[in-house]
């Protein structure tokens, strides 16, 4: 999941030095977001098939 909170920075920094408007970074924000969540929740799943001895 580190690599998307980078995307994430980099996405705020771009913004703040002029690079992407504010509106395109409204619309990216809740994308990257989405993809946290989806990573969290795969990352999870993978754990508790760890834990019971299961395969994905």
């Amino acid at each position: 999941m580190g690599s998307a909170s980078e995307l994430e920075y980099h996405l705020l920094l771009s913004k703040d030095l002029g690079y992407l408007t504010k509106e395109n970074h409204q619309k990216m924000q809740p994308q990257v977001e989405e993809v946290k969540r989806m990573l969290a929740a795969l990352i999870r799943k993978v754990a508790s098939e760890r834990v019971d001895g299961t395969e994905c």
